[in-house]
């Protein structure tokens, strides 16, 4: 694995337990935009992280390298992992009154009964590897220094410190599948099209599903705070247009970027608040 960084080891599942209960409606700054921002990802994070599963392990059997198929099966037990964890959120968002079933039947049809569906393994392959372009970066903007994580609650926080962690520990794993069984640059746009299409459209879709559940949060107020989140962290800036940026690069590999002690930061982190 020539472009991953020396030291980066073996890809594990960490097992923990987090305490989801009494959680603030508004865990993100105490803003009900943010926070619908950020629930918005809860709620498409599980479907979307067994989707990559189901992508990546189309094609293990054509994996030879065995560094690679050690990593794939950490890569695994990650996603279903972090599956299982946010799906625990709906039962928090559900207690607070949100109504996020037909949401969630609505993107279950159309990407995965559909979608999924019709697409051929490597076009499925190709999304997933650009979809982990995207959630490294958010993973990478939540864990720096005053990043997104400064603004949550602490028991959310912990949460998504983990999934971000995990998340840079693995981004390289389903690009480096696409790369030794389908390494066509042309593919790997269509790819990045597709998955910039369905975030995208899915967040948004989520998080005004979110808000029209806002009783009193009139669209003054909304555009308000809309205005300072995106201040404070520009998402289109910050993660679609520097995931294109870096992407379209022919050249490209996630660990260009090797931010891999960001994460070992965030997961001795952890093990301290575990042992305290």
């Amino acid at each position: 694995m020539p472009h991953a960084p020396a030291d980066l080891g073996p890809i594990k599942p960490r097992a923990l337990d987090f305490d989801l209960d009494d959680m603030p409606r508004y865990w993100m700054a105490g803003l009900p935009v943010s926070t619908a921002i950020g629930n918005a990802l809860h709620l498409i994070f599980p479907m979307g992280e067994r989707f990559f599963v189901r992508a990546v392990r189309h094609y293990m059997s054509e994996i030879e390298d065995p560094t690679l198929r050690e990593q794939i099966r950490g890569f695994f037990g990650q996603e279903g992992r972090h599956a299982h964890e946010h799906e625990r959120v709906f039962e928090t968002l559900r207690g607070q009154g949100y109504d996020i079933d037909t949401f969630l039947r609505v993107y279950k049809r159309v990407a995965f009964d559909f979608i999924e569906r019709i697409s051929p393994p490597a076009l499925r392959l190709s999304v997933t590897a650009a979809l982990e372009h995207y959630t490294a970066i958010m993973a990478e903007g939540a864990l720096a220094s005053e990043g997104t994580l400064e603004m949550v609650h602490p028991k959310m926080q912990r949460l998504l410190r983990w999934h971000a962690a995990e998340e840079i520990e693995h981004k390289a794993v389903a690009f480096d599948v696409l790369k030794q069984v389908r390494p066509s640059y042309a593919l790997r746009m269509a790819g990045m099209a597709l998955a910039t299409t369905l975030l995208g459209a899915f967040w948004f879709a989520g998080a005004t599903m979110l808000l029209r559940q806002e009783k009193g949060l009139g669209l003054r107020e909304i555009g308000r705070q809309l205005r300072a989140t995106q201040r404070r962290e520009p998402i289109i800036r910050r993660v679609f247009l520097r995931g294109l940026r870096e992407y379209l690069r022919p050249s490209f590999h996630p660990w260009d970027n090797d931010n891999l002690e960001l994460a070992r930061r965030s997961f001795q982190m952890l093990a301290d608040e575990a042992a305290a």
